[in-house]
């Protein structure tokens, strides 16, 4: 018997073991297995397949260890990850990589030890200083890792130290299987006696008479366990609840438990759960919901997948409640999709009330092992739940999905760029739907340009939403010329007169306001006024940030950080100056403008943190902040009472982006953004600052025009051939030489055009075009609507094979974008 198994790499292919004998009643599809690849490392693999056809040409290693009793990956999910491969053009392995916890994919690490039959006598004399400390550290610690050498060595390239004493056999290298997932277990204190023998309680009693701390300590576990009700069920105690109960220290209950009253024991606890006292009903709709309710519901009669076009503020939360609900109660799983972390955050309040513990949260700031328990919560479980979660969720192994809701789809940030698979979460939480006989909703109030499409062309049921919940207004907005501002010295600083006079006027009003620029740091750019010297990254193609809580110039692409400089190296000059308005200055700068208020900001750089994203959303919405400053995560769904003010500070950055998207991003982006304003009773005012007032785009936001924008838009698309007039496929290639990438891609593009004509597009440099040293080409194939993406992918397959022996190809690293974003 033979599996084919999925390993974590890069590689197009699954990979043949046999199956021992004494496994073959127990391996499955979907177990995980340790496998060796090469001659020393070991992975965690899934079993895609079992068979009986024995490989030609090469000797089939055995399966190492079986880490399963049973699946820990569903036939489903394995399909999805088949889809995810073949669409997105990458490998089953990176596939895999990226959806399971790393908790869950045990892998090998080396590590280095004494050879037990090497005389260390033969050394005398003849060591270096390193080579001694490492000696003598292996012989105290026995086995270490190359990285924990050099820590507590403190010496760096311990591999060229270790080398020579590997040759001369005085160490051994050999690898060791790291698990890292550890569930969270607690202490339980359970009463040595069998319930109703009330003999054995009053033996105890007398016991602890003598000790007041000991008998309250007894008579506490008797009360939180229910021991003496005997008609209800016996409650578990921790050992922690009774120490807060009792006042017992653990050294009480140890010896308690040594005079046989108490006995420990430990159990694996769920690391999510909490108390919800009695559970609320979803809140009642408004007509205009109850009627977009209903059309959603007799859309999925003969459609798999509806849009809610909502504007904003117009309670579609409300109404994904209501069919949550309905699904839940069906015996079903519901996938709420978010596009953002914080979102998560401000919908668990909400959704904790109506659906309690069958809420489940999932999202790349969990640690690994809360991951992982949210994992095997949902596979040993088929009970109706709901998840709530960034695109990573879309890999979660449902057992009977029956809803999908993928709120804001238009978000870009639903697209995974790097690493590989670089998926939509949109597309295949559709296809992961449809897998599963479920339906998707889809909501938006500025829907992607290829969505809406698909609506009106009734692929897609289409429901709209067009007022805002109890009556509000939408926002009104007003363009403001920065030009004009400065040549008449009205703005102060970044505020022009009408956004300070807007944010003044609501905190005088008690009122909030949110500021938004779609870039972080303190300041972009930094120059010599006298030479013109400006620092860039080393490894990238870009200017470096000044973040000035750090006092740092650093590169928002690879990390790479040095301290501002003090002088120019260049001339020498103190006469460095930073240009440009980051969050951290604009934070700054509002703080000297308004300095009676409570200014915070949310942007990556204040968010690093599990909980940061709790804690900024609290405070605003408690009023412990009254202006809050952001980045583009301030335009994603957010919704609080009382801002009746929104400043954009910087529009034209979106509105100047070379992209054919470019439009798209921007309009939507500003209309998100405006719709924070004024959603409840008072009306809201936006606020966009720009050098570019009579921007075809800025007219429809103040508008309100989604209609008009898409007409415009979608007439566009179809005179240039662009989505969803055609499909997009972006080749880029990479290499450590720019000339070898250079040539490399026009050797691609030359190979592609002879297959595929006027349709290749380029090769040309991306918009950054070196990042972490690594120079960039990219080609764009545009291809029609109609055409088979099956064969596409095959040709792009094939030719690739044809050109890897050479060696612009070879030493290149060559990747897909699939319907970029």
């Amino acid at each position: 018997m033979f599996a084919e198994v999925i390993l974590p790499l890069p590689l197009y292919s699954t990979f043949t073991y046999s199956i021992p004998a004494d496994m073959r009643g127990d391996v499955g599809v979907g177990t995980r297995v340790l496998v060796q690849f090469g001659t020393r490392k070991f992975y965690t693999g899934i079993i895609s397949s079992i068979h009986d056809s024995a490989p030609v040409g090469y000797e089939v290693k055995e399966i190492s260890a079986l880490l399963d009793s049973s699946p820990i990956v569903r036939y489903p999910q394995l399909r999805l990850w088949e889809w995810i491969a073949s669409y997105y053009l990458c490998s089953p392995g990176e596939v895999y990589k990226a959806a399971l916890p790393t908790g869950l994919k045990p892998e090998s690490s080396t590590v280095v030890s004494l050879n037990p039959d090497f005389d260390l006598t033969e050394l005398e004399g003849s060591l270096s200083e390193t080579d001694a400390s490492i000696i003598q550290l292996l012989d105290s610690e026995k086995k270490l890792s190359v990285g924990d050498i050099e820590k507590t060595i403190k010496s760096p390239n311990i591999l060229t130290r270790l080398k020579p004493l590997l040759d001369r056999g005085v160490v051994e290298i050999s690898e060791k299987i790291v698990e890292r997932y550890a569930p969270k277990v607690e202490k339980m204190i359970a009463l040595d006696a069998k319930r109703g023998d009330h003999d054995a309680l009053h033996a105890m009693m007398d016991i602890v008479a003598r000790s007041k701390r000991r008998e309250r300590a007894l008579i506490a576990y008797l009360d939180l366990s229910g021991w003496m009700q005997e008609q209800s069920p016996l409650r578990e105690v921790t050992r922690q609840a009774l120490i807060e109960r009792s006042g017992a220290t653990p050294a009480i209950l140890k010896a308690m438990e040594e005079k046989g009253i108490f006995r420990f024991y430990k159990k694996v606890v769920n690391r999510f759960h909490s108390e919800v006292a009695d559970l609320l009903p979803p809140a009642s709709l408004s007509p205009a919901q109850e009627k977009a309710k209903a059309e959603i519901l007799n859309a999925f009669r003969d459609r798999q997948v509806a849009l809610l076009h909502g504007v904003t503020g117009s309670g579609k939360t409300e109404i994904y409640t209501h069919l949550i609900h309905t699904t839940l109660e069906a015996g079903r799983q519901v996938l709420f999709l978010v596009p953002e972390i914080s979102l998560t955050t401000q919908l668990t309040d909400r959704l904790r009330k109506f659906f309690g513990e069958r809420l489940l949260v999932y999202h790349s700031k969990f640690t690994d092992n809360e991951r992982v328990d949210i994992w095997k919560r949902l596979l040993h479980s088929n009970d109706p739940l709901l998840i709530l979660g960034a695109r990573s969720s879309v890999f979660l192994p449902f057992a009977n999905l029956g809803l999908v809701i993928v709120d804001e789809e238009h978000e870009a940030s639903f697209k995974q760029y790097d690493p590989a698979p670089r998926y939509n979460a949109r597309d295949t939480a559709i296809m992961l739907a449809s897998m599963h006989g479920a339906k998707t909703l889809l909501g938006s109030a500025t829907p992607a340009v290829d969505t809406y499409y698909k609506a009106s062309e009734g692929k897609y049921g289409l429901i709209t939403l067009s007022e805002r919940f109890e009556g509000a207004e939408l926002p009104e907005v007003e363009t403001v010329d920065m030009r004009d501002q400065k040549k008449r010295k009205l703005n102060k600083g970044i505020f022009s007169a009408p956004l300070h006079l807007a944010v003044d006027t609501a905190l005088k009003e008690k009122k909030q306001a949110l500021l938004f620029q779609n870039r972080r740091g303190f300041a972009p750019f930094v120059v010599c006024d006298s030479c013109g010297w400006s620092p860039r990254c080393v490894n990238c193609d870009v200017s470096l940030v000044y973040h000035k809580y750090s006092d740092q110039l650093r590169c928002h692409y690879c990390g790479y950080a040095i301290p501002r400089p003090a002088v120019c190296p260049a001339c020498g000059s103190n006469s460095v100056e930073v240009y440009g308005y980051g969050t951290e200055r604009i934070a700054e700068e509002t703080h000297l403008a308004f300095p009676e208020a409570r200014v915070s900001r949310m942007d990556l750089d204040t968010t690093r943190n599990k909980n940061s994203y709790q804690e900024i959303i609290e405070e605003f919405a408690s009023h412990d902040t009254d202006i809050l400053v952001g980045t583009q995560m301030l335009s994603k769904g957010l919704d609080f009472g009382d801002v009746t003010v929104v400043g954009v500070l910087g529009a034209d950055s979106l509105l100047n982006f070379p992209d054919f998207r470019s439009n798209e991003r921007a309009f939507n982006m500003l209309e998100q953004v405006a719709g924070r304003a004024g959603r409840r009773a008072e009306k809201g005012r936006v606020v966009i600052q720009t050098s570019d007032p009579d921007n075809a785009v800025l007219a429809f936001v103040k508008a309100h025009d989604y209609q008009g924008f898409y007409r415009r838009e979608i007439q566009s698309r179809r005179r240039l051939l662009y989505p969803p007039f055609s499909r997009i496929i972006n080749i880029y290639l990479k290499n450590k030489d720019p000339h070898m990438a250079e040539e490399g891609a026009r050797l691609m593009a030359d190979a592609l055009r002879n297959v595929f004509g006027a349709r290749v597009l380029g090769p040309e440099k991306p918009f950054v075009s070196r990042i972490a040293t690594w120079y960039l080409q990219s080609i764009m194939l545009k291809i029609e609507a109609t055409a088979s993406m099956t064969k596409v992918k095959h040709i792009l397959r094939t030719l690739y094979e044809s050109l890897a022996r050479d060696r612009r190809i070879k030493s290149s690293i060559i990747y897909y974008d699939v319907d970029p974003s």
